[in-house]
């Protein structure tokens, strides 16, 4: 795909690996939807760098809970910038849940941000897309190929998210390609210290922690990769090879 002057929306941009990924996909020449939920802030500031290097930016809030919000959301994009080419579903939420501590409102908001929006938004991408084509990457996470112990149920929501991906790229082909990717340490934790750092650092086959630019960059090669539909990319630095 040619993506200069194409329309993408990119859902949690206003911060982020979100953000990182709409930046990217704007300083490659493409018109950004700059999707946000509680970051109002990031998404005007993200979106403004977007223009200052010339291309179209519009901040587009939404609840993504609520499951109105996927097809308006989507139809909106469309309506602003004339068409949609482009869905990248970054937006999640990652909330800590050890065996016998998970409430049940914390497992639905898990599914209903990390895997039930995701599903929708593709679904209603696909209705606008299905005449010019287009290219759909979801972002899941190592989470879903490693036991997380103290996540299982945002484990299982990225394991959805490239089952969902493998699925909607038979359905969808081939007029619309589907992949993911899979970010593993790309932005620490609050508080890691720096032996922590150190030791992950070790044992990362590339000697660095990644950052949101290296997971922008896998999505700007799967939307140039033409051939390429169904796959998980996972951007670990190589840390997944020692399993």
């Amino acid at each position: 795909m040619e993506i200069d002057g194409r329309v993408a929306l990119v859902t949690g941009a206003g911060t982020r690996v979100g953000r990182a990924i709409a930046l990217a996909l704007g300083q490659a020449g493409m018109r950004v939807g700059v999707h946000y939920m509680g970051s109002e802030k990031g998404a005007r500031q993200t979106a403004e760098e977007i223009i200052a290097v010339g291309s179209e930016a519009r901040t587009l809030p939404g609840d993504l809970t609520d499951p109105a919000t996927a097809p308006r959301l989507v139809e909106h994009t469309a309506k602003v910038f004339g068409s949609l080419d482009v869905l990248v579903n970054s937006a999640a939420v990652l909330l800590r849940t050890p065996v016998g501590e998970v409430l049940v409102e914390d497992w639905d908001a898990m599914f209903a941000l990390n895997l039930r929006a995701p599903f929708f938004l593709c679904q209603a991408a696909a209705r606008v897309m299905r005449e010019r084509g287009g290219a759909i990457v979801n972002i899941a996470d190592l989470a879903a190929f490693e036991t997380w112990r103290g996540y299982i149920p945002h484990s299982i929501t990225k394991a959805g998210i490239v089952q969902m991906t493998r699925g909607l790229a038979h359905a969808l082909a081939p007029k619309i390609r589907v992949n993911a990717i899979a970010p593993g340490a790309v932005l620490l934790p609050e508080g890691t210290t720096q032996d922590q750092a150190e030791k992950l650092i070790a044992t990362t086959p590339l000697g660095r922690i990644g950052s949101p630019d290296d997971v922008a960059q896998a999505v700007l090669y799967l939307l140039s990769a033409d051939y390429v539909t169904g796959e998980t990319i996972i951007v670990d630095g190589g840390r997944h090879v020692r399993y």
